[in-house]
């Protein structure tokens, strides 16, 4: 029986990017022609101005406010380019062969709706705080026209970032990749017939519902929108999931992070060999009590429908979160599904505070992502891509946090994917 679905991640490793006279991959090295990602993008009428720059490993260039990151990509066989339901008509994610700009990164910034956006530094103290110190970065600078209403604005902001991965991507679609990695599951029947001895496991992965600037998107449908979606791994993995929001920076899932989710990556390289992995399931984060209670018993019950023994659960955020992360936990362990949970904390500056907002007894295998309240103090930079003074209003950062010599202090809340609760990050915290 032919395989449900096979998807190719061929990776082309960047090395450097430099702005030339095309947008192309050559020996490694991104070229990207500056006037024609600017002209396509300026196609958007409810855009008034963009500018590029780029930010290299290493050098001492600091980017604020940072809303998103995304992987530049392009799919050369089966259906789906670019970002279905949002930048391109809805098609079916998953299979297929998609050359990636390995190393590259989309990073988009400027006059954001909210307070929640983040930083990124290249080079010292900063770098070690982010995973997107490593890669190559095109940042995108984007202002939209004056007058739009909050919504708009966020969805001009986040489009754009999304159609410069898709128009940077392009440059890989004719280049050899360096490295092919293959995904397959069959139909769950299929797996369970196959590895019969294996503990059956599922993906929970928690996704900020909760208004504006604190949504992710499945197939463009807003998280808010949606019960408990059960999800093939291949779908987030080819750009079925993106991130349409600005929670604090420091545990904020990334478009770039889903694309390379770390939970699922590393469940499939269990696969079949100590586990037997059934799949994604994607859960809301509400507000509202009510609407806890519809998706956290909804998400138990796909769990116990599917049969899953182990269910691992990341969160997105902290504080309001923390009640629907351990509201899951209770409804799994009290069926006998062994859980573990994926979150950061919110200790205070001395890590004394107690780290989440909701207790249980039945959370026993708890992974850290670190303390989002850990404060840093990062160097003055030679050259800030954005606005420096932002720090003033990004949660993590405050008033004065900007020294007079250009010494940045602030808590890795506004650093960008410090403490990512699915685990595509740098840090993490133990217990002694």
């Amino acid at each position: 029986m032919k395989v449900f679905l096979k998807l190719e991640l061929r990776r082309i490793h960047i090395k450097d990017i430099q702005f030339g006279n095309e947008t192309a991959v050559k020996d490694g090295v991104l070229t990207v022609r500056k006037e024609d990602i600017i002209e396509k993008l300026m196609e958007d009428t409810r855009i008034k101005e963009i500018k590029l720059d780029i930010a290299r490993p290493g050098e001492k260039v600091r980017i604020i406010p940072v809303k998103d990151v995304i992987e530049p990509r392009v799919k050369i066989e089966g259906d789906g380019n670019g970002f279905p339901g949002v930048t391109t008509k809805m098609a079916q994610l998953g299979e297929g062969k998609v050359n990636i700009l390995y190393g590259a990164a989309i990073v988009t910034i400027g006059d954001i709706v909210g307070f929640q956006e983040g930083v990124i530094d290249m080079w010292d103290e900063g770098a070690k705080w982010t995973p997107f110190s490593k890669t190559y970065n095109l940042v995108v600078d984007i202002t939209p026209i004056e007058g739009l209403d909050p919504h708009t604005h966020e969805t001009v902001v986040r489009s754009a970032g999304l159609r410069a991965a898709e128009l940077v991507g392009e440059a890989g679609r004719e280049v050899e990749p360096d490295e092919v990695l293959t995904y397959e599951i069959g139909s769950m029947a299929e797996e369970i017939a196959k590895y019969p001895n294996l503990p059956k496991v599922l993906y929970v992965e928690m996704l900020i519902s909760q208004g504006l600037l604190h949504d992710g998107y499945i197939y463009g449908v807003n998280s808010q929108k949606i019960l408990p979606t059960l999800l093939h791994p291949n779908e987030e993995l080819d750009g079925a999931v993106i991130s349409g929001n600005c929670v604090a920076a420091c545990d904020k899932i990334t478009t770039y992070q889903h694309q390379n989710n770390s939970v699922i990556l590393d469940l499939y390289a269990q696969h079949g060999k100590t586990l037997n992995f059934l799949g994604v399931i994607l859960t809301p984060e509400l507000t509202t009590l009510e609407g806890k209670f519809r998706t956290c018993d909804y998400t138990a019950k796909l769990c116990k429908m599917l049969g899953a023994d182990g269910v691992i659960v990341s969160e997105e955020g902290y504080g309001n979160p923390d009640s629907d992360l351990l509201m899951i936990c209770k409804r799994l362990e009290n069926a006998g599904i062994k859980t573990v949970l994926i979150t950061d904390e919110c200790s205070g500056w001395d890590g004394m505070s107690q780290p989440l907002a909701d207790t249980a007894k039945e959370a026993v295998a708890v992974v850290s992502g670190g303390n989002v309240s850990h404060v840093v103090t990062l160097p003055p930079a030679d050259r800030v891509i954005g606005n420096a003074e932002a720090i003033a209003t990004l949660a993590g950062g405050w008033d004065g946090a900007l020294l007079e010599d250009g010494t940045l202090m602030c808590e890795l809340n506004a650093v960008i994917g410090s403490t990512s609760e699915i685990g595509y990050h740098n840090c993490t915290a133990k217990l002694y």
